[in-house]
């Protein structure tokens, strides 16, 4: 199989890294890549939310499929361009993208199933907003534009000012969903789809701030798997999952793909935050190097419609993902920075046992390592326990050094401090 990878994030780079060690896979291109996937991969100078470059890439190098798990190429329609064309392709089609796409959608598809989320209004104008929240004082919201936005933008205060003016800047843009607070666990739940069932992936919590009580950002670490009793499975199954996959079905928008949950658990069980139909980052990179089974037998079982029995192979070690991200992220990230030189060992992930680094914003400029956005560098540890992977993931931080480099320092902690 010849597989061509769309996409230049870190996530992206862990895509490409498991179809690389796929004994199936005769050929593999990524586009337009970074500077880890090159290591891989060819890297593919084109557009990938351009479907007719995309298209013309696939006759150019012979390829057999697209896989697709990042937002930008999905919502230009590329996968329904190259169906359209013949090309065997792995994401959702343009019908479910609102799913993700358009918050007031979801929340009504939600409604509609029965499915929890915690309780939402639309507001399209700031006097409508002020005076829900002037007679709601003191209580605590979050406010998320009702579009898909960069990083999972939003803010969650109780704060009227706060509130209000981060409505504003979104608001000149289109609507916004203000939603209640919910207290818990941040879980986010993987599975991959066909015409028949589904398949779970193992179950991340993320890390979306830049500390415990900062800016939201796109993540700035993951582990997994979550330490999920078998009964909350059970009841993210009953509650969340299976109600959706009947939903997507009666409403015909049903896809082969990735769908991702953002949950939280709370002291009256699982609550829908949001849907995703795409991989997360950083979940996709704690959660690629725990699986054993070839990607490429997945991708069967997707086109067979035998998802449903499928035997995933996972490791029983957990993985912690560390973001090293630039200066002034998310707000203002510093760009252009220099990477001091990294061991070639490190940049093919060739050592066994030590850390992974999936590459994010850092490209190739005139053969020197250069940062290129706020993410830079995902570091994985994979190790017996969340502990001990802790440990690995930090240790192989050091080796990712340039101006204005920071991490978060607690990426793990919650789940083994006494």
């Amino acid at each position: 199989m010849r597989v061509l990878v769309l996409g230049s994030g870190a996530k992206d780079h862990a895509v490409a890294w498991w179809f690389s060690q796929s004994h199936l896979v005769g050929g593999l291109f990524v586009a337009p890549g970074n500077i880890g996937t090159e290591t891989i991969a060819t890297n593919l100078a084109i557009n990938p939310s351009d479907a007719d470059q995309v298209y013309a890439a696939c006759q150019e190098h012979k390829i057999d499929f697209v896989f697709i798990g990042t937002e930008a190429p999905l919502f230009t329609g590329v996968i329904d361009k190259l169906n359209e064309r013949g090309i065997a392709t792995f994401g959702a089609h343009s019908k479910a993208l609102k799913l993700e796409g358009d918050r007031n959608f979801s929340r009504n598809f939600t409604d509609r199933h029965n499915i929890p989320t915690a309780t939402h209004h639309m507001f399209s104008d700031e006097t409508a907003l002020s005076e829900y929240l002037r007679r709601h004082n003191n209580e605590r919201f979050v406010v998320k534009s009702n579009a898909i936005a960069p990083s999972r933008v939003m803010v969650d205060s109780s704060d009227y000012n706060t509130l209000m003016s981060f409505a504003k800047s979104l608001l000149s843009s289109g609507p916004i969903m203000l939603e209640e607070h919910l207290s818990g666990l941040s879980v986010t739940v993987t599975i991959l789809l066909d015409n028949k069932g589904y398949l779970m992936l193992p179950i991340c919590s993320d890390y979306m701030k830049t500390d415990k009580h900062g800016l939201p950002t796109g993540g700035m670490g993951s582990i997994c798997p979550v330490p999920l009793e078998e009964e909350m499975k059970e009841k993210l199954n009953e509650r969340i999952i299976a109600p959706t996959l009947y939903g997507l079905k009666v409403e015909q928008l049903a896809y082969k793909g990735v769908l991702t949950f953002s949950v939280i658990i709370t002291a009256q069980g699982p609550i829908l935050v949001d849907y995703h139909v795409r991989f997360n980052d950083p979940a996709t990179q704690a959660i690629i190097p725990l699986i054993k089974s070839d990607i490429v037998d997945i991708l069967h079982a997707i086109n067979d419609d035998t998802l449903s029995d499928f035997k995933l192979k996972v490791s029983t070690n957990s993985s912690v993902a560390l973001v090293i991200a630039s200066e002034g992220y998310p707000q203002n990230p510093q760009i252009g920075k220099q990477l001091e030189p990294i061991p070639a060992a490190i940049m093919l992930n060739a050592f066994k046992g030590a850390p992974l680094f999936f590459f994010g914003g850092v490209q190739n400029q005139e053969g020197k390592m250069m940062t290129t956005r706020g993410r830079c560098v995902t570091v994985v540890g994979c190790k017996e326990n969340i502990l001990s992977a802790n440990k690995q993931a930090y240790k192989g931080a050091q080796y990712i050094k340039f101006p204005g480099a920071w991490f978060r320092a607690d990426i793990g902690d919650k789940f083994f401090e006494n």
